[in-house]
């Protein structure tokens, strides 16, 4: 083998990768300033389905939209605007994970409520959404997590936008000898999501933030994740940090006996990828949890589990629970400034899905239609 020719190439691929990582690191210290959802004249909603079960659920969220919106819709206030074309029938086709005519779609709006899509295994198509985080940078990846009856009020921000992900599908093979894959943490970028994580603690009465990493393992990257969110906690005096590893996270979560003690989390893209899902399992499942995307200038909110294929093929997609979404849609309301209407939304689901409980969706056909669960809940309103 000619170990000689593969070092070249990788090194002339990994200067690539460099360089366009030190531009990604200066374009984020010469941003614009930050949007003021609130100024805006007309807010655009973009509403993209996606694949699967995606616009069967999408159907039930615009319908919810319409209601709580129709005097915002009528003003102009509000618009609500369906984009097409993010099928991964559409995307194989193309050959890209996010075909350029649905992302200018989508950059025409100034948020976007979204269904899941499909990520093709193997091959190198990223994920769409990978593709619209980086593209849109949304660099803060939200995600709640309640159980009131167990005192849990959890609110997770992951970084979005860079560890293993941000170069997911860049990686470096040498054939039938060894695979290399990269995880890059810039100064910017954690500095920017550890302050959105105690901005949030300030301003929600928050007293502590867990920081979570391997930084006894991964000395560099998030051994820097680890003290920027230090130097950041240092400015919030009233607020406690706390450094925790991932591994005994994830045993904390399941430990009821200090698990209510956890507030709001901070931690990179991959370790918040796996722990908020087994967060919303303690919720309920991660059908019951919403997930915002947030950056400066654009924002998604969406569903976060996946599209479902199994209920497809098994002729259930009409049986989808909407509650991902609908969830979504009140972490969206909230953030362009519509507290009252997301407040609205907040009590009927929680009457819906907490207190009166006639509605059960279980995705068989002894449960409710996705039709049937919206009704109720728009019912509520």
């Amino acid at each position: 083998m000619n170990n000689e020719k593969y070092i070249r190439e990788a090194t002339a691929h990994f200067e690539a990768l460099l360089k366009a990582q030190l531009n990604r690191a200066e374009r984020m210290k010469n941003a614009a300033p930050p949007k003021d959802f609130l100024s805006l004249d007309t807010i655009t909603i973009g509403l993209c389905g996606g694949d699967g079960i995606g616009p069967i659920i999408m159907t039930e969220a615009r319908r919810l939209l319409e209601k709580l919106l129709a005097d915002e819709l009528v003003s102009g206030k509000v618009v609500l605007k369906d984009i097409e074309g993010l099928t991964i029938e559409n995307r194989l086709a193309c050959g890209k994970a996010v075909p350029d005519d649905v992302l200018a779609e989508i950059k025409s709006c100034d948020v976007i409520l979204k269904g899941p899509t499909t990520t093709p295994k193997g091959g190198t198509m990223e994920s769409a959404n990978v593709t619209l985080r980086r593209e849109l940078d949304l660099y803060a990846n939200v995600r709640p997590v309640t159980v009131p009856e167990e005192g849990i009020d959890w609110m997770f921000y992951r970084e979005n936008t860079e560890g293993e992900y941000v170069l997911g599908s860049s990686g470096i093979e040498v054939p039938d000898v060894l695979s290399m894959d990269f995880k890059v943490t810039t100064d910017d970028g954690t500095r920017r999501i550890a302050r959105a994580a105690f901005e949030y603690a300030k301003a929600n009465g928050k007293t502590s933030v867990a920081i979570v990493t391997k930084a006894n393992i991964m000395k560099k990257t998030d051994g820097k994740f680890s003290k920027i969110c230090n130097e950041v906690a240092a400015e919030y005096p009233g607020i406690t940090a706390e450094d925790w590893y991932i591994d005994i996270m994830t045993a904390n979560l399941v430990n009821k006996a200090i698990r209510s003690q956890f507030q709001v989390f901070v931690l990179p893209n991959l370790y918040g990828d796996i722990i908020t899902d087994e967060a919303a399992e303690i919720q309920g499942g991660v059908g019951t949890a919403g997930s915002a995307n947030i950056g400066d200038h654009y924002a998604m909110f969406e569903a976060i589990h996946g599209s479902a294929p199994r209920m497809i093929e098994d002729g259930l997609a009409d049986y989808a629970n909407p509650s991902s979404i609908f969830k979504a849609a009140e972490m969206l309301l909230r953030h362009i400034g519509l507290t009252s209407k997301a407040d609205k939304l907040a009590e009927a689901l929680a009457l819906c899905c907490d207190k009166e409980k006639k509605v059960v969706v279980t995705g068989f056909k002894d449960g409710n239609t996705c039709k049937e669960f919206a009704d109720y809940v728009i019912s509520k309103l």
